[in-house]
């Protein structure tokens, strides 16, 4: 049997193919859209990849199934479960609970496992030339290391009223099935550690349903009410662009067999794409930035976050242009092919072709833990926190008003375009973000406070925290 793992961190997803080294069939398991690592993995061990599963219409990445169909010819196995709102709209081979199939030698048995979405499959893979018993359970977003699949994103994300708690409940109903697993099997999830997929996945890249029984908070319920309270408690605030993904996984969409690399623009390009109020996204360091921009450029900075905060800020129906270092280009195309973010038009390489010119730069204000201090009590202050709803509820500087920097486009005006208005998050980079995306949208008043409320907690600062509300 051959097996290997692709993991994206900016996405903390997996991906996997299994094959029979015996007859040379293989199967990717959820695949990113740049399928080229799989392509290339099959090469070399001399497989082909005849069939692209997944166990449920994703939100969080493009699948990149279909592009394995267009260049393989790849047979798409997926879910036919989950009712008729939740059907793949284009040809495919549809599995339901209890189906079995074979790639190879090795025998893989569907598990319908709902809870995350209702379509949610899970496959469970018996290595048919050295055993008769199971050895593998992909389990996509059902169970992780340490976590289990939140429920809540159709209701959150897609407006599926109530689905939720239905599906925190078949959540539960699941891992009874999968508590009865021999405590060997091997558990591949489809997320790791920072995926928005769940509120506690683990680090470690695989488990077992033994491992799992010892440590997942999950399995130790036996009262479905307290789960379904504790599972619903908590969760991150998902992205804006996971309903654009849903609908672009479940639907027909263009497809991308190759990494497209944009072209380098000139300074000319990019003033004139600001002149139509075009995107131009600066990936370069904060620290960077700050002291030297192109004006109106917004700041979301290439570390492992970038993906996620492009798809929170960058329209998907708008052209954008990038400002990058050349050497890392390729993988910034990857990272927004991955979620879909198609309309690159070019990019330019740094800043100093801009400055060489005579263009203007502007620089952010930011301010320090004890200048933010001393004008707490100014009436034109405002301090805007962008952290989640639950960051904030943990704490916050006193006064700050909490809006999460993924939603400031729906709350543009409950900012204030006079007086001062000072960002914070929890450690100075998602302000950068919404400082930036806020000084595009014409506020002239934007300082940024790069401690965030980390830096003011551990400065002894005082600290405010919500009203507290009855149970």
């Amino acid at each position: 049997m051959f097996f290997s793992r692709f993991y994206e961190p900016n996405l903390a997803h997996a991906s996997y193919i299994i094959g029979c080294q015996a007859t040379g069939d293989a199967m990717v398991i959820d695949a990113q859209r740049d399928i080229d690592c799989y392509l290339g993995t099959a090469r070399r061990e001399r497989l082909r990849i005849t069939m692209a599963a997944e166990t449920h219409i994703h939100a969080d990445f493009l699948c990149g199934s279909r592009e394995l169909n267009a260049v393989t010819g790849a047979q798409m196995m997926l879910s036919d479960e989950g009712g008729s709102d939740w059907q793949y709209a284009f040809e495919h081979h549809g599995l339901r609970n209890g189906d079995v199939f074979k790639v190879g030698n090795l025998v893989v048995e569907v598990w319908h496992t709902p809870g995350h979405t209702p379509e949610h499959i899970s496959f469970l893979v018996t290595d048919g030339a050295a055993s008769d018993q199971p050895l593998m359970f992909f389990s996509g977003d059902f169970v992780f290391v340490g976590d289990v699949g939140r429920p809540d994103l159709l209701e959150k994300v897609v407006g599926t009223s109530g689905s939720s708690d239905t599906g925190a409940r078949q959540m539960f109903a699941s891992l009874q099935r999968f508590k009865q697993l021999p405590d060997h099997i091997q558990v591949h999830p489809a997320h790791g550690a920072g995926s928005a997929c769940g509120k506690a996945l683990g680090a470690v890249p695989s488990s077992t349903v033994g491992y799992e029984k010892i440590v997942n908070w999950a399995m130790r319920h036996t009262d479905e009410e307290a789960f379904v309270k504790e599972l619903l408690s908590g969760q991150p605030e998902p992205p804006y662009y996971f309903a654009h993904m849903k609908r672009l996984n479940k639907e027909e969409r263009p497809l991308k067999t190759e990494v497209h690399i944009p072209h380098r623009v000139s300074p000319a390009d990019i003033q004139e794409a600001l002149d139509n109020s075009e995107w131009v996204v600066d990936t370069r360091h904060k620290s960077a930035y700050v002291v030297g921009h192109i004006p109106t450029s917004v700041n979301i900075q290439d570390i492992k976050s970038f993906t996620t905060w492009a798809g929170w800020m960058i329209p998907y129906s708008h052209p954008f242009f990038l400002v990058a270092a050349e050497d890392r280009i390729e993988q910034l195309a990857r990272n927004l092919m991955r979620i879909g973010l198609d309309n690159i038009q070019g990019y330019l390489s740094g800043i100093e072709e801009w400055k060489g010119e005579g263009r203007p730069l502007d620089v952010l204000a930011q301010m320090t833990a004890d200048e933010l201090e001393s004008v707490l009590q100014s009436e034109d202050l405002y301090i805007l926190d962008v952290r989640a709803a639950t960051e904030h509820a943990q704490g916050f500087i006193p006064g700050a008003h909490n809006i999460h920097g993924g939603h400031l486009d729906e709350h543009l005006d409950e900012i204030p375009r006079v007086g001062t208005v000072v960002v914070a998050c929890q450690g100075g980079d998602r302000s950068m973000v919404a400082s930036t995306y806020l000084r595009k949208e014409g506020f002239t008043n934007i300082i940024n406070f790069p401690p965030g409320f980390g830096g003011w907690e551990s400065a002894g600062k005082p600290v405010e925290m919500p009203p507290a509300t009855n149970a």
